[in-house]
């Protein structure tokens, strides 16, 4: 008997070792600088809320803490679309105006690995900006560091929630340096092809209703060409 629980004891040991590597493993860091920060092309930003209740509209498959919303907007029930996650947001330029609209869906990514501090998903931006035209930025995100960072502290916290100062490149691909993929649509974005980088910062966090004040970041890299038809 003691030499079962001697394993026992082991196993939970090893399990407990094993689970604090992986959460404090110092080589699982993510970015805060963005490829795109030396690139010789000029780079615009826009920034949005990243807060799901602030989106002019948001939808699910109805598992997750925020509602669909406004009112009927449905669920994403279908098989194909039931881990997808939609979000219409307006986008702001430098100055605070408002630059054009974003769409946004993205999805878990089956090549998800916690074990390599990979915690992944697929998305797509279709961006509108009035005047300018419309492009398709499409990237893989990690979204291990913002999971480790604020989520779980938050759901450890007696308070239920985080509080503190985040910022994470949540692009990773599929550019070989880490940048998502442009295609412009029309207007003076038509046939472009360039790069992208979201970021994310946090400042506060709900383990009952989620982000509570947090903006999320698009760096877009606009060839010469395309700046000089301004």
């Amino acid at each position: 008997m003691k030499y079962l629980i001697s394993l026992l004891i082991g196993i939970v040991i090893g399990a407990v070792v094993f689970l604090l590597g992986l959460y404090y493993n110092p080589f699982q860091g993510q970015t805060a600088v963005s490829p795109l920060a030396v690139t010789d092309q000029r780079v615009i930003e826009m920034s949005f809320s990243a807060v799901p209740g602030d989106a002019l509209l948001y939808t699910d498959a109805g598992d997750s803490k925020i509602e669909p919303h406004p009112d009927r907007v449905a669920e994403l029930w279908e098989p194909a679309i039931v881990e997808t996650r939609l979000i219409v947001t307006m986008l702001e330029d430098a100055r605070g105006g408002v630059a054009g609209l974003g769409i946004k869906y993205f999805t878990a990514s089956e090549a998800t690995a916690v074990i390599n501090g990979e915690a992944l998903a697929n998305s797509v931006w279709h961006v509108y900006l009035p005047g300018q035209g419309t492009m398709m930025i499409d990237q893989t995100e990690n979204y291990w560091s913002y999971i480790r960072d604020v989520i779980i502290p938050a759901h450890w916290s007696s308070a239920d929630n985080w509080r503190g100062t985040f910022h994470g490149i949540l692009t990773n691909g599929p550019g070989s340096l880490g940048t998502a993929r442009v295609s412009g649509g029309s207007g003076l974005f038509a046939g472009l092809t360039s790069e992208s980088v979201e970021s994310l910062t946090a400042r506060a966090y709900s383990a009952v209703s989620g982000p509570v004040s947090m903006s999320g970041s698009l760096a877009i890299a606009l060839p010469q060409p395309t700046l000089a038809n301004e």
